[in-house]
């Protein structure tokens, strides 16, 4: 393990629920990718499953409230990268979600994050009525 590894094993960014905002996370996962050696293609799919996890908290925990903060904390083992993504809104069911492959949802603007999430992502799991977002990325892809 490089020492830039070591530094970066556990991190934490919080911030408003304002679009512009998702500049840190990309920040975030360029940061850590580099420290882990993340191939192009896996941090293609790190990049895009945890940008939409921020983007539901901004817009659909938290409803773009400002006054309210997304959390991403970062850890990692030897085996797996693990965001946990939090916001403050009133939670949701991520079970009694529309199928965005339905032909009746192709043409809706929404409804694709966890969609994407779940298929980008090695695993997700959804916690604490939905407000946190919990996703691992497998390093051996790396």
């Amino acid at each position: 393990m490089t020492q830039i590894e070591e530094i970066i094993r556990q991190q934490r960014i919080a911030f408003a629920s304002r679009a512009e905002n998702i500049v840190m996370v990309e920040t975030l996962v360029n940061e850590i990718c580099s420290a882990y050696q993340i191939s192009e293609d896996h941090y293609g799919n790190i990049l895009v499953a945890l940008t939409e996890a921020a983007n539901n908290a901004i817009y659909h925990g938290n409803k773009s409230d400002e006054t309210k903060e997304v959390v991403i904390e970062f850890s990692a083992t030897e085996t797996h990268l693990t965001f946990h993504v939090h916001d403050q809104g009133s939670g949701f069911n991520p079970d009694n979600l529309p199928d965005p492959t339905n032909p009746e949802n192709l043409d809706k603007p929404n409804g694709r994050g966890v969609f994407l999430m779940r298929h980008l992502a090695d695993s997700v799991e959804f916690s604490n009525e939905g407000r946190t977002a919990t996703l691992q990325f497998a390093l051996d892809k790396a």
